[in-house]
């Protein structure tokens, strides 16, 4: 869906690869969507990680329990949205919209 929308994406299903990926090219990315219960590492493990690399990168975490993190703790580690899961395909790319046009998206 959002390669439909234009975005170039590149995916991985384990937080640990996406580190590596992260690690290798840190500049070739704008945006880091995670989920919270990712394998090896959950999302805002991920997210607190990739600080140390490049922390003007946004996250958009996805979640079932969004109480799970604060919003606080959330703004500390670059997470600047969350979606619900399942999450509707409009939210989806109305929350990328607004983190990457700099808005605090939900």
């Amino acid at each position: 869906m959002l390669e439909r929308l234009g975005y170039d994406l590149v995916t991985r299903s384990s937080s640990l690869d996406t580190l590596e990926v992260f690690r290798a090219r840190p500049e070739r990315f704008h945006l880091v969507i995670t989920d919270m219960a990712m394998p090896h590492m959950a999302g805002d493990r991920l997210a607190k990680e990739r600080t140390g690399m490049r922390r003007d990168i946004a996250v958009i975490l996805c979640t079932w329990h969004r109480e799970r993190i604060n919003e606080e703790r959330a703004m500390a580690m670059g997470i600047r949205a969350s979606v619900m899961k399942p999450g509707m395909r409009r939210e989806i790319a109305e929350t990328v919209r607004k983190v990457l046009d700099g808005k605090r998206g939900k």
